[in-house]
């Protein structure tokens, strides 16, 4: 038997020098390579890439929203305090993203500017309100309880 791990994400993007600012901006990923002014690879940390950008055109369409595909990517933050620095930024450029309390992590979910869905989580399993497994259930997070965070840390 051989062991696998998930080495990176391929999108379909409309405008490649769009989405890569994007990512550059909200997911703090960086450019690792440009080909063909089509592709672009981006990471987030040691790897060549996590994401690849394909750009398709401005015409492409979006896949229908109850069709099979993939539902989204997430990327994970080091704590409550980086995803509630990345909640003010997405919500100051007038990204929509949701927030919720899976009690195994923290999540926001939103859309790149293709409609591809994104998540951004911190675990929070170790937290005194926190759970290993999921279970299936959610609660929500509040923008308030979320944006508090960042008043704890600079206190």
């Amino acid at each position: 038997m051989y062991r696998t791990r998930i080495g990176h994400a391929h999108l379909k993007v409309r405008d490649l020098d769009r989405a890569v600012a994007f990512y550059q901006r909200f997911l703090n990923l960086t450019v690792t390579e440009h080909v063909a002014s089509r592709y672009a690879f981006l990471t987030g940390g040691e790897a060549h890439h996590e994401i690849a950008l394909q750009e398709i055109g401005p015409d492409a369409e979006p896949p229908p929203p109850t069709s099979v595909g993939l539902y989204h990517v997430a990327f994970e933050v080091p704590d409550r305090a980086s995803l509630a620095r990345a909640y003010r930024a997405l919500m100051r450029a007038g990204v929509v993203a949701s927030p919720v309390d899976h009690r195994i992590a923290w999540a926001l979910y939103f859309r790149d500017p293709d409609g591809n869905g994104l998540e951004l989580y911190c675990d929070t399993r170790a937290d005194p309100d926190g759970t290993d497994l999921w279970h299936g259930r959610s609660r929500p997070l509040s923008e308030e309880k979320l944006l508090s965070v960042l008043e704890e840390t600079a206190a």
